[in-house]
């Protein structure tokens, strides 16, 4: 275990020396010219380390999660459980939501633009939803947890 957290420390050094050295690059080679191609080098360099930087962590997290999972599996049914609970109410406030374009003041602006579409509709629709099912789920349990007090 000792060798593993000394190899996991000198990797996050190496990864934090190199973020540090693009970005001092960056800095130093930034300019107001736009056209600057060097300039542009630097900049796409630096996004592909910051895309390979979440790359890393993402798979990480996903590692680290199912190894959790999958070694105290009795303990993860309740937050497994959770997961699909939240799931299920975005699933029944997907299937409630409209794909109709609302039409109020400036929305024929957004239809032309391409900004508001009837899938950006439906999704907007789907986080309303979402939000209305989760409010009234908790003032039932506020309810719930006020009355089951006072029988107590």
């Amino acid at each position: 275990m000792e060798k593993i957290n000394k190899f996991v420390n000198i990797i996050l050094w190496v990864m934090m020396g190199i973020t540090a050295i693009l970005a001092i690059s960056f800095i130093v080679n930034i300019s107001s010219n736009t056209d600057d191609p060097e300039m542009n080098r630097w900049l796409d360099t630096n996004l592909i380390w910051n895309y390979i930087l979440l790359l890393f962590s993402l798979v990480l997290l996903v590692f680290f999660g199912v190894k959790e999972m999958i070694s105290s599996f009795k303990e993860s049914k309740k937050g497994m459980l959770s997961l699909l609970v939240i799931a299920a109410i975005v699933l029944v406030s997907y299937l409630m939501a409209s794909d109709e374009i609302p039409k109020f003041l400036g929305s024929d602006k957004f239809v032309e633009q391409g900004i508001l579409t009837p899938s950006v509709s439906k999704w907007v629709d789907t986080g309303l939803y979402t939000t209305y099912i989760f409010f009234a789920l908790s003032i039932v349990a506020f309810i719930y947890s006020s009355v089951s007090r006072f029988f107590r």
